[in-house]
């Protein structure tokens, strides 16, 4: 399986970073099977250096090769098949920094991008309850986030190239 990188740098080695953002599956890196979405990631990032005032050396795709199989059989893997309630469930404990469950490996599922971000914000200003959120969620089209919680599941990464983002 390949999987996408999108930052303003590139990532041979994958690392563990303490976030000050709270994600929908908690701490980790982050990947996807979904290369548009990556290059859209990328530009945030480097988007997001560029009003901190750094100056990003650029937008970059970092490709990696993983054996879904083997992790499967070897790490504690969470996967979600869509977004459904006990998905949801988890993305809001994530994003609230309360998740306090099992800690896994590898976590698969849908990501929840900046028109569902909308969504879940609704819902926790009040606006939406949590069937009509799920209901939404349910007719949009989610893109796919893999995520790696743990040190040792970082070894299955293998690191097989990068991409430039051109401007434009």
């Amino acid at each position: 399986m390949t999987l996408y990188h999108g930052s303003d740098q590139i990532i041979k080695v994958p690392k563990l970073l303490s976030s000050i953002r709270t994600l929908d599956f908690g701490p980790g890196f982050y990947t996807t099977t979904n290369k548009e979405q990556a290059i859209n990631f990328a530009q945030k990032v480097y988007d997001r250096s560029i009003r901190a005032g750094d100056t990003p050396p650029g937008k970059f795709i970092s490709i990696y090769e993983v054996d879904y199989e083997t992790i499967q059989k070897e790490l504690e893997v969470l996967r979600f098949e869509s977004a459904d309630e006990t998905w949801f469930d988890f993305v809001i404990a994530n994003r609230r920094n309360f998740y306090k469950g099992k800690k896994y490996d590898v976590i698969y599922g849908p990501v929840a991008n900046d028109t569902i971000y909308r969504t879940l914000i609704a819902f926790e200003n009040g606006i939406l309850s949590k069937t009509e959120t799920i209901a939404r969620l349910k007719v949009r089209q989610l893109f796919n986030q893999m995520t790696f919680a743990s040190e040792y599941s970082l070894s299955f990464l293998k690191y097989s190239g990068f991409t430039e983002v051109n401007n434009g």
